[in-house]
């Protein structure tokens, strides 16, 4: 891994790192004073609620670089190599195509949303919004970043061999 690698994926999973643990401190606060002290600090669930979103989409590209995305690849593995690697390239090139459109309609929503506010917390709406077309690119950058890997089923931090279907495997 080179040095831009490693520094943007210690980025990723600080943001997410950072913005789950301000969930559960807001969460928690919350949960407290409201069981405790019949007092409830209302912007806490919204506020809760749009980390959770930007957990989503920032987490998105960190999921797919360890293999951890729902995936339905019975058709590759019954494919000679060739012909997977060749799939999954072409997979790869519409993922790209795909989240280069979310962040281009991510970055519209975001403009459109950007004169309405939150109801609790007051914000511009653009300001939530903003993980579409955020998490897109980090997607984007993670899939240009392993995209070799990706096409070889490496996974960086791996998933568990055995959880994964080999269709030679299969026992009657």
């Amino acid at each position: 891994m080179n040095g831009f690698d490693r520094t943007f994926l210690r980025l990723n999973r600080a943001l997410i790192g950072g913005m789950m643990f301000a969930m559960f401190v807001l969460v928690f606060i919350n949960v407290v004073g409201r069981y405790a002290f019949q007092v409830s600090y209302a912007p806490a669930e919204e506020i809760s609620t749009f980390l959770m979103i930007w957990v989503a989409y920032l987490g998105a590209g960190l999921a797919l670089r360890e293999g951890r995305h729902a995936a339905i690849d019975m058709l590759q593995d019954r494919l000679p190599p060739p012909a997977r690697r060749l799939l999954r390239i072409l997979l790869a090139g519409v993922m790209l195509c795909f989240f280069a459109a979310l962040v281009w309609l991510g970055i519209c929503m975001s403009i459109f949303g950007w004169s309405q506010e939150t109801i609790a917390t007051q914000i511009p709406t653009g300001i939530p919004y903003l993980a579409v077309p955020l998490g897109g690119v980090f997607f984007c950058i993670h899939l240009v970043l392993s995209i070799r890997a990706w096409v070889e089923r490496r996974w960086q931090e791996g998933q568990p061999e055995e959880t994964t279907f080999r269709p030679e495997e299969e026992s009657l």
